[in-house]
């Protein structure tokens, strides 16, 4: 789920106005007052249900879906203006109901200095009524929208699905998904049905068909929510979310009810996910298929996700409503600048109320450090990650291809999958690493305006950061790329070998050279040459010898390395689900010594690893 950010303007009281501070003078041919005009598709929201501002806020939402919080003098102006009243008519109906005289030069002032900066009206002397305002922290949020399910389509099936947010439904689906999980978790065991899945291309793909319905149903979670509070649903799509794909429901209008009509509509998409684990079950209980205990599994991770409160996912939207504040990320700035030793309270700070001040501030502290150690983390790891990840996406393309190329189409296909969960996030990560480039250089830029000094300071210093990890990269101080491991879930990666290449034997388990007798060695050359002969060949056939120390005994298995999982595993995201980490078994034929005096094949490891990929 998504939601438009808001762009937080300075309150603006009657003393702005009692200043009798104005613009310029302006030259007006038609007319003495101008006629002032909104911008394409601006929607009045109302006051703001909840907030946690000490003052009233109202919010309005401009045609490009950005919702701009304004202050009650700028919303009685902006709601008077109707493209037919001038500023001299629209001031006395302002002064009407503020309660306070407004002269036609403060309305001049406000529409010119607060208004149009914010893309809420149209300037002076511009025929076209398309405004471009501004937008607040453009790199957390969905990109690229293509809608999928339209408004109308939307307000429809959210009607009918409305009545699942009754209470009384509420707390008999959560009883029932209770003791579903306390049967599945505690009774008959997850990780069980992950493995079965995970031995079928068939079943995976089914899987993975099952939890993208979980997501477009968590998205009408939403949009029903919306609906029951008195809110009208907008679309439903998808979009790039950081290096995910995601899908969003436009509930903007949930602003305008009160916060607990909001709390609720954050919660509709994970309290429907609760529903589809109830569906998933009733489907295992009809046919018995362990694909759908699987599906209830992942679906366990999505909920998990969601309420995570540090990006723009549900939790963080739970936060924001419960607080008042509808943008979290704009208060970092000023809450960090506030508690710079020796710097005044920031208005928007002090503008909040003690309880939304503690929530937030709390939330800001914990977030700056984790947000900062994540990206130092990655960035000392940029080698290995980027090694490890382009060597995997190697291996998955060729054994992808190798599998349609062998007539495996349900193997390819699922191949597929795992291609795809390796592209999407080196593909996210270059887009998401561009954007903080570009922003870096922007906020510096922006920051040393006028001040060349603290400009090359800050350059510098940034340039002798850059140069240390880039020495550390290259002189190998940093992590190598992992080694090559069999993979966790062999189905999802067809034709990538899944048993390590032999490595040599410790010095300790190699075969000591055999001795020739000391009486043997005492007689002729010829002799002595021919006993030495003789013992070295039987040393290769006893159960001493290289075969023996491989496999043990006759029913021995192979010695097999445990995988252990890395950092490039992927982890589920709001759009795809991967298998949890699990091993594979895979039957190979078992070496054996032989105890007679004349060798017979033995097979070694890296045979049996021959066998298993002939077709």
């Amino acid at each position: 789920m998504t939601k438009s950010q808001k762009v937080h303007p300075g309150p603006v009281g009657a003393a702005a106005c009692e200043t009798g501070d104005t613009a310029p003078p302006y030259e007006y041919t038609e007319t003495l007052f101008p006629v002032p005009r909104l911008g394409a598709g601006l929607q009045f929201l109302g006051e703001y249900q909840g907030s946690g501002s000490t003052e009233r806020k109202y919010l309005v939402r401009r045609g490009d879906g950005q919702v701009v919080q304004l202050s009650r003098l700028l919303y009685l102006v902006a709601e008077a203006i109707d493209g037919v009243r001038n500023t001299e008519t629209v001031s006395h109906r302002v002064s009407g109901r503020y309660g306070q005289e407004v002269s036609a030069d403060n309305v001049e002032y406000l529409i010119e200095q607060k208004l149009e900066p914010l893309g809420i009206t149209v300037p002076f002397g511009q025929e076209s009524d398309q405004v471009a305002g501004p937008t607040t922290d453009l790199l957390l949020v969905l990109k690229g929208h293509r809608v999928i399910f339209r408004e109308r389509q939307v307000a429809r099936i959210a009607k009918a699905l409305a009545w699942l947010h009754r209470p009384p439904v509420v707390i008999l689906v959560l009883a029932a998904a209770f003791c579903v999980d306390i049967w599945l978790f505690a009774v008959h065991g997850a990780i069980a049905p992950v493995l079965q899945v995970l031995e079928q291309p068939v079943l995976m793909l089914a899987v993975f068909v099952l939890i993208v319905a979980s997501l477009v149903f968590h998205e009408f979670g939403h949009a029903s929510a919306c609906r029951y509070g008195g809110a009208r649903p907008g679309s439903i799509g998808c979009g790039l979310f950081l290096i995910w794909p995601s899908m969003y429901t436009e509930v903007t209008d949930v602003y305008r009810i009160g916060r607990a009509g909001r709390i609720r509509t954050d919660l509709g998409g994970i309290y429907f996910n609760v529903v589809f684990v109830l569906g998933l079950a009733l489907g295992y209980v009809l046919t018995g298929q362990p694909l759908f205990l699987a599906a209830i599994y992942l679906v366990h991770f999505e909920i998990l996700e969601q309420l995570l409160p540090v990006v723009r996912l549900d939790g963080y939207y739970i936060l924001g409503d419960l607080a008042g504040i509808p943008d979290l990320f704009g208060k970092i700035k000023p809450i960090l600048r506030s508690m710079l030793p020796g710097r005044p309270l920031s208005p928007e700070v002090a503008g909040l109320k003690r309880p939304a001040r503690i929530m937030v501030t709390g939330w800001v502290v914990t977030m700056v450090p984790l947000i900062v150690a994540e990206l130092g983390y990655v960035l000392w790891n940029l080698p290995r990650l980027l090694g490890t990840s382009l060597r995997s996406l190697a291996e998955q393309v060729s054994g992808t291809w190798s599998a349609f190329a062998d007539g495996q189409v349900s193997a390819g296909l699922v191949g597929v999958v795992g291609s795809f969960m390796l592209v999407c996030p080196l593909a996210g990560a270059t887009y998401l690493a561009v954007r903080l480039v570009g922003r870096l250089v922007k906020v510096i830029a922006r920051a040393t305006e006028g001040n060349t000094r603290l400009r090359v300071a800050i350059w510098g210093g940034v340039a002798v950061g850059a140069g240390a990890l880039c020495a550390a990269w290259l002189t190998g101080m940093t992590p190598e790329p992992l080694p090559r491991q069999p993979p966790i879930a062999p189905i999802l990666q067809p034709g990538v070998p899944t048993v390590r290449p032999p490595a040599a034997a410790p010095a300790e388990e190699r075969p000591a050279p055999a001795t020739p007798d000391p009486a043997v060695l005492s007689g002729p050359p010829s002799e002595t040459l021919a006993a030495t002969a003789t013992a070295t060949a039987t040393a290769g056939t006893s159960p001493s010898g290289p075969a023996a120390t491989v496999s043990g005994s006759s029913s021995a298995s192979p010695v097999r390395d445990v995988p252990t999982p890395g950092p490039t595993s992927p982890t589920p995201s709001p759009s795809r689900t991967s298998a949890s980490p699990s091993a594979s078994p895979s039957t190979s034929p078992t070496p054996s010594a032989t105890q007679s005096g004349s060798p017979s094949p033995s097979v070694t490891p890296s045979e049996s690893q021959s066998a298993t990929e002939e077709p």
